[in-house]
């Protein structure tokens, strides 16, 4: 197996570097040659490997209220009133196409007579 090859495992077993690529704060190239000069040496991987260690507050054992208040905190009001838009217009658009239309003039309809062929 060839050095690239072996990266790729590394890769795949500490998952985590992946998040610090996406968030732009290594790229690839970097972590390949932290890779070929240090191979899997723990010290070099530390800051990339290891979860940060956790602040006391954060050590606390989250509750379903604090979960339903991140949850709520993390909501778009915006796109939410966006797509209420979007349903009152179709909505609005059904609610055309399934009423009856009705004559806009008052008058009922009179059968011409028979033996009237163009307003005689």
């Amino acid at each position: 197996m060839n050095k690239k090859e072996e990266f790729k495992n590394f890769v795949r077993k500490n998952p985590r570097l992946i998040k610090f690529v996406r968030e732009g704060q290594m790229d690839w190239q970097k972590f390949y040659e932290i890779y070929d000069l240090y191979g899997e040496e723990e010290n070099a991987w530390k800051d990339y490997i290891e979860p940060p260690p956790l602040k006391v507050e954060e050590k606390k054992e989250a509750t379903p209220s604090m979960d339903l208040v991140s949850w709520l905190k993390n909501i778009d009001l915006d796109s939410i009133q966006d797509g209420m838009n979007s349903l009152q217009r179709v909505v609005g658009l059904l609610g055309e196409l399934t009423t009856k239309d009705t004559p806009t003039t008052s008058t009922e309809y009179k059968p011409r007579p028979l033996y009237k062929h163009f307003e005689d």
